[in-house]
């Protein structure tokens, strides 16, 4: 088989990864592509974004499977052009890829078929938002509609947080702002593969979303992450299941959305059960650097027998995987390019490129988050030592990580 994993970062590196070790598959391709995938993939130089540009490619390869990396991609379509070229694609459609890219469109769902997620209202009015806010007192989340690459979320500790939260929010003409009770507990991520009524579940990961230790910070779109998750015990994940899950993928098919690729379950362990905080339309980054590195059944197919609504029980490695983020200086609010990395090829552990580029045969920044060191040992204590032991054998003048990342799962 040919492959095409279409973007560029640590999700698309992991997916090229576990395409790459599929007995099945012959070539894969990534569009774009980077650095870290030369020596597993053919990296094409087609934006993720000219969908024109990677139809055209795949016809000419004649590829036979392409999996979708970037929720950007998929909100503009590309699943909906590869499909009516006559090719394959992983992925959902720009309508079912809603549930990411309208956070309104996901709770009306969610509120309809009684899917346990926080109380929410939508504004498009600074003045009413303002009010609602202030009779729903502090701290409350506030979030703004569209696609916001893991960003554009505040958890507001106060009333003053909130208020420049919508400030910010409303300064965007036209922007629509989702309200949320804040929900307490223990997060975690469930991703399924899906094909309409077809939900197969894969292993839990704990992602860390503040930028600075101690969840302190503001929303990124992911510090660090680990899988599997101890505090995550079966009945839990089978609730979930219940609940969430498969309720989610047969209201989709219900309303007319559909929903075929990876669906991701950002949810919270509350003291009232598992809540959803949000539904993404692709594999979480970085949960699929962690995720997937476990899976032990072949990923095509996986996708193969998803896309044919066949039942298949996918096989884990029972060792732990821990990933550290080393992200530029000011993310999330500016990224950092050019600065040099050194000492990568020194790090024993796996390293996915999530913002790195070759310049003049040197490695340098070239995004928010830049790498990913992922270790893997027999408990969370040991992969939390190899990952910082390699983290710290990579220098960078511009990049910070955590350095808490699976500190509270060995409480």
């Amino acid at each position: 088989m040919k492959v095409l994993v279409i973007g560029k970062g640590g999700r698309e590196h992991a997916i090229a990864h576990a395409a790459y070790r599929s007995p099945q598959v012959d070539q894969v391709y990534a569009a774009p592509g980077n650095v870290g995938m030369e020596n597993i993939a053919r990296c094409v130089a087609i934006s993720d974004s000219d969908i024109a540009g990677l139809v055209a490619f795949a016809k000419k390869e004649a590829i036979d499977l392409t999996i979708v990396g970037p929720e950007s991609s998929l909100s503009l379509g590309v699943v909906d052009a590869f499909t009516e070229a006559g090719l394959l694609a992983f992925g959902p459609t720009k309508d079912a890829a809603q549930v990411e890219s309208s956070k309104d469109f996901a709770k009306k769902i969610m509120m309809k078929y009684q899917i346990p997620t926080a109380a929410y209202q939508t504004f498009r009015d600074y003045d009413c938002a303002y009010a609602y806010v202030m009779a729903q007192g502090a701290p409350i989340v506030i979030k703004e509609d569209g696609l916001k690459a893991g960003k554009g979320v505040t958890v507001a500790k106060t009333i003053e947080e909130a208020e420049e939260a919508l400030k910010i929010a409303f300064e965007i003409p036209n922007n629509q702002v989702v309200i949320e009770e804040c929900l307490v507990g223990f997060e975690f991520s469930l991703i399924c593969f899906v094909n309409g009524t077809t939900v197969i579940p894969m292993e839990i990961a704990q992602d860390h979303k503040c930028a600075y230790d101690g969840d302190t910070g503001p929303n990124t779109g992911g510090m660090g992450v680990y899988s599997p998750v101890k505090r995550i015990t079966p009945a839990i994940i089978e609730d979930t299941m219940n609940q969430v899950m498969r309720p989610m993928a047969e209201a989709m098919v219900e309303e007319g959305h559909s929903f075929t690729g990876f669906l991701y379950g950002g949810l919270m362990l509350t003291d009232d059960g598992v809540k959803t905080i949000e539904f993404n339309a692709r594999f979480g980054d970085p949960e699929a650097e962690v995720i997937l590195p476990r899976l032990k059944t072949d990923f095509i197919s996986i996708i193969q027998a998803v896309m044919n609504h066949q039942e298949i029980t996918l096989e884990w490695d029972d060792q732990v995987t821990l990933g550290v983020v080393m992200a530029s200086t000011n993310y999330p609010a500016s990224s950092t390019k050019g600065a040099l990395i050194e000492g990568v090829e020194n790090v024993d552990s796996m390293v996915y490129y999530m913002g790195a580029k070759r310049h003049n045969a040197q490695l340098v920044t070239d995004g928010g988050r830049v790498l990913i060191v992922v270790a893997k040992a027999d408990t969370l204590a040991a992969a939390y030592e190899k990952a910082y032991e390699d983290v710290h054998k990579i220098h960078c003048k511009h990049l910070f990580y955590r350095n808490d990342i699976g500190k509270k799962d060995m409480e």
